[in-house]
């Protein structure tokens, strides 16, 4: 997690123009209090994509909040979720080296050059992966993305380990391959 975290980091002069550190300085002076109000400065001011101006933000927010200890608070009393996290963790470091893994207050955002999917423990007893599957049908255990909203076009609900199974493996390799 964390290497991918810093390989985004260090892309990031390449890719936006200006390092972490400068983002940062950008984002104290304007002092936003809501997350999306900041991410969509910095996409339409500075020209920043989604994935780099949600991650710039995530960090400015948890300046001094790890990733590990994002992805604790999201499971607390919620910790017999945490082995069907750790393997979809797995299953997502398999598909490419260029997957960004992003843990916010409340979810993870998987992104590649744009995020294509979401983990979010909804529950006390459910995880929601919510999946980027544009012209894709709702069918069997694919559902709309009901709460996810425009941030996932589906979700597929995991209440237990064994919930993920080939076909979840499917559509996450669908979504990730659809992300380019």
């Amino acid at each position: 997690m964390d290497k991918a975290l810093q390989t985004m980091i260090n892309n990031m002069p390449e890719k936006t123009g200006k390092a972490l550190d400068e983002w940062l300085l950008i984002l104290a002076k304007e002092n936003f209090e809501k997350h999306t109000v900041a991410v969509k400065f910095l996409k339409t001011k500075y020209g920043v994509s989604h994935g780099f101006a949600n991650t710039i933000v995530t960090l400015s927010n948890d300046n001094n909040i790890s990733s590990e200890d994002l992805v604790i608070a999201q499971y607390k009393g919620k910790e017999s979720l945490t082995p069907i996290y750790e393997m979809l963790i797995s299953l997502v470091e398999k598909l490419g080296n260029d997957v960004v893994i992003s843990p916010k207050k409340g979810s993870v955002s998987l992104i590649r050059k744009k995020q294509f999917a979401l983990i979010k423990p909804a529950t006390k007893t459910r995880i929601d992966l919510g999946l980027k599957l544009k012209d894709i049908a709702v069918q069997n255990r694919l559902e709309d993305s009901g709460p996810f909203g425009t941030m996932c076009t589906h979700r597929i609900q995991l209440n237990n380990i064994i919930d993920i199974d080939d076909e979840v493996v499917q559509w996450l390799s669908l979504a990730y391959e659809k992300s380019v």
